[in-house]
């Protein structure tokens, strides 16, 4: 059936117009243009005017004699990135003379990071149309050396003389039923499998029993079957995973079950006296466990309080991660030394939130009522000259269903509630003693899903002069080095482009 929309019979109308004023009235006039546009797609190709007729190739797919391979890509590499305006350009505060030394380093390690964490399974697959062939698209995941049966395979094809499937994958081995004397299997305990038979009923039912198994152990990885059938073909994936062992942790009854708090102190004991005594008002029995690197250590004599000496002025992240490994518990709360418990420091509602996300996995509070948080804006960039991150101050996301006052974000305050388990993986780099915070959630960034909630918060401390606050400043306040050797980290370990600390 040919169509024409209303905007082309008007064109074309009116193209003929003057030539049938010569000859016709009105009513012979509208014969003659039909009859014309009749006559003028049977003598004219208007197909370059307007546009290809649509495909009525029937749907029947053995009708089809194109081939039918389908497409496998790899994702395109990403292009360079932009640095957000007032970025900081991180190559410029390597060292001169051990510049390009770096960058050879630093692209070695990432072409290992990739190879370590790039799959198979990332690659592009397109399903073309009109395909006899059946198989599974998503959810087919088989344990490392293990015999798996493929569900979900077959053929719907019209009837033939003989079908002939031929299924191949290049990291196990495929086996089957030993055939029926209507049918052949070649193959069999190899990396291709030919069956072929007469009949299609026996050729489905062998292939309903083909089953997958690796050659080689690998706690997470893939495999791409491709399965063909005369000029049509199919790619799947197998997810290749060792199954986890759950670790899980008993809440209890109380808070003190479900929750530990941790902070880091540094010649602060006025302060962290305070905070101690502030905790035992609202919780008298939560544990409390205390990362302490002062020069010249006191010691703190209380119930159920954990005071880990460190070696002297190790820093901020070194305390983090001493204190985060003794947690026990599913959850710990986050707090400085300098902070103090009030009404409205309820751990409880902040578990309540963390419990019915549970796929979350920090959960931040607000200080003196001001809810700092900060989305990270990402782009991977060029390999070799790396990407661009940009910390926005104040960006959000969605809030939390249920929960209006909380919302996602990509970092928090330092008053916050996290998942033990998912914190310890991530975990806090040493290397930062005095310039820190955003970059543990940098660093966790793809890993940790962060939300922040106005409905809890928690007092600070007013700053008050004492005798060692000249010594205090000295390791507290960083320095022109300490900047310069994040900017250089950054550089190398998240290798990045640029940065901008918005």
């Amino acid at each position: 059936m040919i169509e024409i929309t209303c905007g082309q019979a008007w064109r074309l109308k009116h193209t003929l117009l003057p030539v049938g004023k010569m000859f016709f009235n009105r009513f012979q006039l509208l014969s003659a243009v039909c009859l014309m546009i009749l006559m003028a797609f049977y003598f004219i190709d208007f197909s370059k005017y307007l546009g290809e007729p649509p495909n009525i190739t029937p749907t029947t797919p053995e009708r089809s004699h194109v081939s039918r391979s389908p497409v496998t890509r790899h994702l395109p590499l990403p292009g360079p990135c932009t640095c957000h305006q007032g970025s900081t350009i991180l190559k410029d505060h390597l060292p001169k003379e051990q510049s390009e030394e770096l960058k050879q380093r630093r692209a070695r390690e990432f072409q290992q990071n990739k190879n370590r964490t790039t799959s198979v399974l990332a690659r592009l697959l397109f399903a073309l149309p009109n395909s006899p062939l059946q198989y599974p698209i998503q959810g087919y995941t088989v344990q490392p050396l293990t015999s798996t049966v493929i569900p979900a395979l077959g053929l719907h094809a019209e009837k033939r003389n003989s079908y002939k499937v031929v299924l191949s994958v290049s990291k196990g081995i495929l086996t089957t039923d030993i055939p029926h004397q209507d049918a052949t299997v070649k193959g069999s305990g190899e990396n291709k499998l030919i069956i072929e038979s007469s009949n299609l009923v026996l050729l489905n039912n062998l292939l309903a029993k083909v089953s997958y198994t690796s050659t080689v152990y690998h706690i997470n990885t893939g495999d791409l079957a491709t399965l063909q059938f005369e000029n049509h073909e199919a790619v799947f994936p197998i997810a290749i995973k060792q199954p986890q062992i759950p670790v899980l942790y008993d809440i209890g009854t109380d808070i003190s079950s479900h929750v530990t708090i941790t902070t880091k102190t540094f010649l602060r004991y006025r302060e962290l006296k305070v905070l101690l005594d502030s905790i035992r008002k609202f919780y008298n029995n939560i544990k409390v466990i205390i990362a302490d690197d002062s020069l010249e250590p006191e010691p703190i004599h209380r119930e159920n309080i954990l005071h880990y000496l460190m070696p002297p002025a190790q820093g901020w992240f070194a305390g983090r991660n001493l204190a985060v490994s003794q947690v026990t518990t599913k959850y710990f709360l986050w707090v400085d030394d300098d902070f103090v418990f009030t009404e409205k420091t309820k751990i409880e509602k902040l578990v309540e939130v963390m419990e019915a996300n549970p796929e979350l996995d920090v959960v931040g509070g607000a200080v003196e009522e001001n809810q700092f948080y900060f989305t990270l804006i990402y782009e991977e960039g060029e390999e070799n000259e790396g990407g661009c991150l940009y910390r926005m101050s104040q960006g959000k996301f969605h809030s939390l269903p249920g929960y209006p006052q909380c919302f996602l974000a990509n970092g928090v305050v330092n008053f916050f509630l996290a998942r033990t388990d998912a914190v310890q993986k991530v975990g806090f780099d040493p290397k930062l003693q005095r310039v820190a915070h955003s970059e543990f959630f940098m660093d966790g960034l793809g890993s940790l899903l962060v939300a922040s909630c106005s409905h809890v918060s928690i007092g600070h401390q007013p700053k008050t002069a004492d005798s060692q606050s000249s010594t205090y400043d000295k390791y507290r306040i960083p320095g022109e080095n300490d900047e310069e050797f994040k900017l250089q980290l950054h550089f190398y370990k998240n290798n990045l482009k640029c940065i901008k600390y918005g």
